[in-house]
């Protein structure tokens, strides 16, 4: 009889309770300056369950929406600006149980609002973390995670890890860099290429082939005590296929389109007048590959979510900033709401977009503070100058004539009438998903150092991938290729930059002249904070300033194979100034008449 009474009560109970697996993001803070807190609510038939709120000052539980997945559950809570931080209860409740489910909320860091953001004064440094040294071998394989380290493969995993970032902020330090830009570094559990990070699997984790989540906090920390800031690397355009959601989608719009459609990479359908929206639909909502399915930020719950994803990190880790990937693919309005928020909590944050464009008009419509046709109100600060790029190659490597030559770079800078604020832009010399500089310039070590010194004391925010300072030349631009081990991250490695042990005389060199270059640019107000004056380009001669009542600075590039007459007479900010110290070699010229420029050299010279 027993058995058969147990037999008929589960008959009649529910096949299974509801369970809480995940809570993202997994705490939050007091003081915010927007009270609104989604929390997304993973587990089985999660859905299902009745929320309540234990009373806490200042907490207010608002609403909770299921998604279209059962599994899913989106919980509104508001906190009032006096709220204190402490823990949180929330009861769940289903037909066969309930039970409570603690949530913390965290003191902010004292200034954390008013944090300072990277700007001018600034070297940003990229690294590719799995390329850059490894720190801890015993991550270099994680039970579970199918790309296993190879140093052998060019697309393989090879071992490099937060660890070894941090085991050489000496070096980091010394070189002069004062911004740290580490490619992505949460989880990537991808079958294959996973090292560069841009297929994410779990957005509040950090992949333990590089370390930890409390060891990334630990990074930034120490960067901080050595005067450097920690930029995140962030993506909201697209996930990795392995991700949790492509096997159990919140909504079904979660992501656009069922399966993989390539997208356009048509950005001119954002800006086209004479648009065919069809193409717009491709750009914006392709796939770049099959592995990357395409975010759907019009979901409004995505976009919390990606929001808040952000503002964790930037909390958690105590970031100076953001660099957005592939920024345009995401959905307009999305990205003007993202940048807003995050704006309204850091007022003087900086963040950068990727806008893989060489059109200064594309790039410009973009920054904070246009005013384009169509009313689009952005709030990103900052943005890659990849016009400027190309131009810097184009001027250091075509032949010189009326169009052609070192006066592309004076053309370039002529268009900065289309930014809002051009001195907010990021320049640089190459990154790491194009061909080194060095290669770029076929392997002309003058013209490096002519296109270093520029990148260096031209009008913006410099940044240098990591062994640039090396002049590092793989003389390939395939992406594996190009991303090489740093010489010295690696036991074994017959270089080693960290110590100098190894180094050939060009390496040496380069990085002698990168060390004095950058640290002498961190004392410079001129380069720092000052305006620009440039003058037309004459006979393969470009000549620029960088003023500022501290200081007078005063750059001659010569593109020519052989050494060209400068005259003085034209330039009106030498008025005052009888000599110059060029600041590299220490040399002193009078500024009367004449200089006589060396072949392929660029100077700097500081006015006395």
């Amino acid at each position: 009889m027993r058995a058969l009474a147990i037999a008929f009560w589960l008959a009649l109970a529910p096949a299974s309770a509801a369970t809480l697996d995940k809570i993202e993001p997994a705490n939050w803070w007091v003081g915010m300056a927007n009270p609104s807190l989604q929390l997304m609510v993973y587990g089985k038939d999660i859905a299902k369950a009745k929320v309540s709120l234990d009373p806490y000052p200042g907490v207010r539980l608002v609403r909770t929406d299921p998604a279209a997945s059962a599994n899913y559950l989106f919980i509104t809570l508001e906190l009032d600006p006096k709220a204190k931080a402490g823990s949180l209860s929330l009861r769940f409740a289903d037909k066969s149980e309930q039970w409570v489910q603690a949530y913390s909320l965290l003191p902010r860091a004292p200034g954390s609002a008013g944090r300072q953001g990277f700007s001018q004064k600034d070297v940003i440094y990229l690294i590719t973390p799995d390329r850059f040294a490894n720190g801890d071998s015993g991550n270099d394989d994680v039970a579970g995670y199918g790309d296993k380290a190879n140093r052998s493969q060019p697309g393989g995993r090879h071992g490099g890890d937060i660890k070894g970032v941090m085991d050489h902020l000496d070096y980091l330090q010394k070189l002069g860099v004062t911004q740290l830009w580490l490619n992505p570094v949460v989880e990537n559990a991808m079958a294959s290429y996973s090292y560069h990070g841009y297929s994410a699997t779990d957005f509040y984790r950090i992949d333990p082939r590089f370390g930890s989540n409390s060891q990334y906090q630990a990074l930034a920390h120490q960067a901080k005590a050595k005067g450097m800031g920690l930029i995140m690397d962030v993506v909201l355009n697209h996930i990795g296929s392995n991700h949790p959601w492509m096997q159990d989608l919140p909504f079904p719009d979660w992501v656009n389109g069922a399966s993989f459609h390539a997208t356009n990479h048509r950005r001119e359908t954002l800006h086209d007048p004479h648009l065919a929206k069809a193409d717009q639909a491709k750009f914006n909502d392709g796939w770049f590959v099959p592995t990357m399915p395409d975010l759907n930020q019009r979901n409004p719950f995505l976009a919390t979510y990606l929001i808040q994803n952000s503002i964790w990190w930037t909390e958690y880790a105590g970031l100076s900033g953001l660099r957005i990937d592939t920024w345009s693919y995401s959905d307009r309005d999305f990205l003007a709401r993202w940048s807003a928020a995050l704006m309204h909590e850091y007022p003087n944050f900086n963040m950068v977009g990727e806008e893989w464009s060489t059109n200064p008009a594309i790039v410009g419509y973009w920054q904070r503070g246009g005013q384009p046709k169509d009313g689009y109100v952005s709030n990103l600060p900052s943005l890659m100058d990849f016009p400027l790029q190309e131009a810097l190659i184009k001027g250091l490597t075509d032949p010189e004539s009326w169009n052609s030559g070192i006066g592309v770079l004076y053309q370039a800078l002529a268009n900065d009438f289309l930014y809002p604020n051009p001195s907010d832009l990021v320049v640089f010399a190459d990154n790491h998903d194009m061909a080194r500089v060095m290669t770029q310039l076929h392997g002309d070590k003058a013209l490096w150092r002519m296109a270093m010194t520029y990148v260096l004391t031209t009008r913006g925010i410099p940044q240098l991938f990591y062994g640039t300072e090396l002049a590092m030349d793989p003389k390939s631009s395939d992406h594996g290729v190009l991303r090489a081990d740093f010489p010295g991250g690696w036991p074994g490695d017959k270089g080693n930059a960290f110590t100098g042990q190894g180094l050939d005389g060009d390496q040496r060199q380069a990085l002698g002249f990168m060390q004095k270059l950058i640290n002498w640019r961190k004392s410079s107000p001129a380069v720092g904070q000052g305006s620009l004056v440039h003058y037309v380009p004459e006979d393969g001669l470009y000549c620029y300033f960088r003023l500022s009542p501290a200081q007078q600075v005063m750059v001659v590039m010569n593109k020519n194979d052989r050494a060209m007459p400068l005259s003085l007479h034209r330039f009106a900010e030498l008025q005052g100034h009888g000599k110059a110290t060029e600041v590299l070699s220490g040399q002193e010229f009078s500024l009367a008449g004449t200089l006589n420029v060396p072949a392929k050299t660029a100077w700097v010279l500081e006015l006395k």
